[in-house]
């Protein structure tokens, strides 16, 4: 109440006619009897600064002498002198609370008459008694005097073991609530200012108000003491409270800022979002314009050499936050330019030394200086005038990048404690934008080594159209176990594969780069698909016991229109057939896992129609956890079955089928080909005697051959290659027949077989050598050749780009 007059009218207390606010003393005292806490309040009765009062003995500083005449009747336990009852609480004999009066001796002043309290803590913390005292004389109202007081309290603190006393409270002081005693250590532990009571028989609080006079005089002195300490001199004594609230003031609002800044920052690893936050953190509260330069190489995600930034170091400015009318700057410092900074600019002093450059003023003569890097731009309107702090922003030591901060003239200069603050800001700016640049420099190197691993398959090969898809896991795993591929066979034929290795990470891709190069050497080798995995397991076995994956490999031969497949613990693949658009899981053999070992793999024969598709893909597309594998192969059929105007569209829409599920967390890879085929009337074959004869008759049959597809320009190289391979295989040939095919497909392929199991090699052939010029011939005029082993000898092939028509 303003003056306590209803409780006074009732006639049921005696209060001030003036209400006021009393200081009071307030000391913890651990239980080795020492000083833990000291309050203003006791600083102004006792005469001891906290500095000098926190670790000393209690009994010392509290210098308390006889009791003084005067009676008082208390509900509390009255003892007459607090030194005495003081010794006895910290031994343990004291265990309730005591309240009394005494005459404190006070250095230079004579005797100060004292009200005090002490509660015994117990409890596991080091606290052992909370004692509270108060001037008496500061207490009395006019001409009466009061017979029974108690200590009341306000609202919250962060002093440590205030959560004990406040449940103790209630039973320190009666009656009262544990919300009202939590209120009660608030005011005591932060502010040593309790609200205080008068009271015959029942509480009347007095409000803690100064009164308009004293809230003028404190706001004067205050103003003082900040002008002081803005101006850095020191706090004049009588000034000294009021200059410790300011500079408590000043660091809780740092503080607040700093912490609020650090909310603000950080809540992405995507370097520009990053970069923006920053910028828009500081302004207006902190500065009124805030410009980010960074590394060229931060800019970009790259690393870049260690030691101290020069005169050569491009700085790509980043992002410009102002208060400043819209546009004002966007022309004379646009975002996204790049500029060195010579050595006489405060940028180079702050980049080179890491540390914060105050500017409390920048003058003319500064701002012609840093002007003159803008050509044909004069930023001099914009910044002569203005305070600057320049802030490194720097991460493990080196500097990434710094900010330029600015405020208005009509603004407070930058100070030290400003300079303090930029210093802390930057710092974890630093951190936030180094961990932004290294999950950029991280995601860069995943995508690179990705895209190393996974090949870039051609959309057409021979009788078929390919289309891919790789989705990561998650956003911070872009490398994973998954393959696929598409390998070129002889004979027209291609070879699919689709792999998973078990794992994730850098460890499953380096295996799954193993395993992917052997499937390509084996391909190429033209070992049927069952051989092809059995190599493959005991390659992986030879590698090390954690090498497993699953693999499905097939083989389309669009001549005789057949796939030929093997599967190693691999999800099956689905044809979708084109005479009804029906789709189906073809039903393979499993076999085990690459890497089990001691498993037989089988290989089967599927017949298949010119535009028949093949949809072959890895567990992560249709597996959810939580859910039955069979729900997301039944989609996958359906999805593939779904008409499609390209390869690319068939594959999103499988995509989009399984990928908006949900719960996904593995690898996905998908490989999709339309099977084509080669028409007969495209494929020509000749079998030839062993006769040196058959030569001639070759040349003539490919002569004929091609004039009847049109092909007159491919005439004279084409019979030229098939002369010298066919002459080869007649003089190495044993006893079969040797067989000559010719194949119009996206280019004219050559195939000549014979029953010889040894490759023939390429030779640098002297002008003197009667053998070695042959393969020369074919490796010179042919777009490709290659060689090959088979069940009865051998192949050896080339071919020729088709004439553009």
């Amino acid at each position: 109440m303003d003056r306590g007059t209803d409780r006074a009218e009732q006639g049921t207390a005696t209060v001030p006619a003036e209400p006021g606010r009393v200081p009071l003393a307030v000391v913890v005292v651990d239980r080795d009897g020492l000083v833990s806490h000291w309050s203003r309040g006791a600083r102004r009765l006792f005469g001891t600064p906290k500095e000098e009062a926190i670790g000393r003995t209690a009994l010392d500083l509290l210098p308390v002498s006889g009791a003084l005449p005067e009676e008082q009747d208390t509900p509390y336990a009255a003892c007459d002198a607090l030194g005495p009852d003081l010794e006895s609480s910290l031994d343990g004999g004291l265990s309730y609370p005591a309240a009394g009066r005494a005459r404190l001796t006070a250095p230079g002043d004579g005797r100060v008459d004292v009200l005090w309290w002490a509660y015994p803590l117990v409890g596991p913390g080091p606290e052992r008694l909370l004692v509270l005292a108060a001037d008496a004389d500061g207490l009395r109202s006019g001409d009466g005097a009061f017979e029974r007081i108690a200590p009341g309290f306000a609202l919250h603190t962060d002093f440590p073991g205030s959560e004990d006393l406040a449940r103790r409270l209630p039973e320190i002081l009666p009656s009262m609530s544990v919300g009202e005693s939590a209120r009660i250590v608030g005011q005591i532990l932060e502010l040593g200012y309790p609200i205080l009571e008068f009271s015959q028989n029942d509480r009347v609080p007095v409000t803690p108000d100064w009164g308009v006079a004293r809230r003028a005089e404190r706001k004067a002195r205050r103003e003082r003491a900040a002008r002081a300490l803005a101006a850095g001199e020191p706090v004049p004594e009588e000034l000294r409270d009021e200059g410790e609230d300011l500079e408590y003031a000043a660091v809780r609002e740092r503080l607040e800022f700093l912490n609020e800044v650090s909310g603000r920052i950080g809540t992405s690893l995507d370097l520009s979002r990053t970069i923006i936050e920053v910028s828009r953190a500081v302004v207006p509260r902190f500065t009124d314009v805030a410009g980010t330069y960074l590394r060229e190489q931060v800019v970009a995600g790259e690393e870049f050499a260690d030691g101290v930034p020069d005169t050569t170091t491009m700085w790509h400015r980043v992002a410009v936050e102002h208060t400043d009318e819209p546009g004002r700057w966007d022309d004379v410092v646009p975002v996204g330019e790049a500029m060195p900074f010579p050595a006489h600019t405060p940028f180079f002093q702050c980049m080179t030394s890491g540390e914060p450059v105050l500017v409390p003023r920048i003058s003319e003569e500064m701002g012609h200086a840093i002007a003159a890097q803008f050509e044909k731009r004069d930023i001099r309107p914009l910044i002569t005038g203005r305070s600057m702090l320049v802030v490194p922003l720097k991460a493990r030591n080196v500097v990434l990048g710094f900010m330029i901060l600015l405020r208005h003239p009509e603004r407070p200069v930058f100070n030290d404690m400003d300079r303090v603050t930029g210093a802390e800001l930057a710092a974890r700016a630093g951190l936030v934008l180094d961990n932004a640049r290294m999950y950029t420099f991280q995601e860069n190197v995943a995508e690179t080594l990705q895209d190393s691993m996974l090949p870039h398959i051609p959309p057409r090969m021979a009788g078929c159209d390919i289309a891919t898809r790789y989705l990561p896991g998650t956003l911070l795993g872009r490398v994973g176990g998954d393959w696929f591929d598409a390998v070129k066979l002889h004979g027209g034929r291609t070879a699919f594969v689709v792999g998973d290795v078990m794992g994730h990470g850098l460890n499953s891709a380096a295996m799954m780069g193993q395993l992917r190069t052997a499937v390509q050497t084996m391909a190429g080798l033209d070992l049927p698909p069952a051989q092809l995995l059995r190599n493959l397991d005991d390659l992986a076995q030879r590698l090390g016991d954690t090498y497993l994956a699953t693999c499905l490999y097939a083989v389309y031969d669009p001549i005789a229109s057949e796939l030929h497949l093997a599967n190693a613990g691999h999800i099956p693949p689905v044809l979708v057939r084109a005479a009804d658009g029906r789709s189906e899981l073809l039903d393979l053999p499993t076999g085990a896992p690459i890497g089990v070992g001691g498993v037989p793999f089988e290989a089967v024969r599927v017949r298949v129609e010119p535009g028949d598709r093949l949809v072959m893909c890895t567990d992560g597309l249709v597996e959810v956890r939580g859910e039955d594998i069979g729900v997301g192969l039944a989609t996958l059929c359906e999805s593939a079955a779904h008409p499609a105007a390209s390869m690319d569209d068939a594959c999103d829409t499988i995509i989009r089928a399984l990928n908006t599920r949900g719960g996904r967390k593995d690898d996905v890879a998908l490989l999709m080909a339309r099977l084509g085929g080669i028409e007969p009337d495209d494929v020509a074959e000749w079998r030839l005697a062993l006769d040196p004869a058959e030569v001639n008759r070759a040349r003539a049959a490919v002569r004929e051959q091609l004039h009847a597809w049109g092909l007159p320009k491919l005439v004279a190289p084409a019979e030229l290659m098939v002369g010298e391979l066919v002459t080869n295989a007649v003089r190495h040939s044993h006893a079969r027949p040797v067989e000559l095919r010719l194949v119009r497909g996206d280019t004219l392929l050559c195939e000549v077989d014979d029953d010889d199991h040894e490759l023939p090699t390429l030779l640098n052939a002297s002008p003197l050598d009667e053998a070695g010029r042959g393969l020369r011939v074919v490796s010179t005029l042919s777009r490709e050749w290659g060689t090959s082993r088979t069940k009865t000898g051998k192949t050896v092939w080339f071919e020729l780009t088709l004439p553009r028509r």
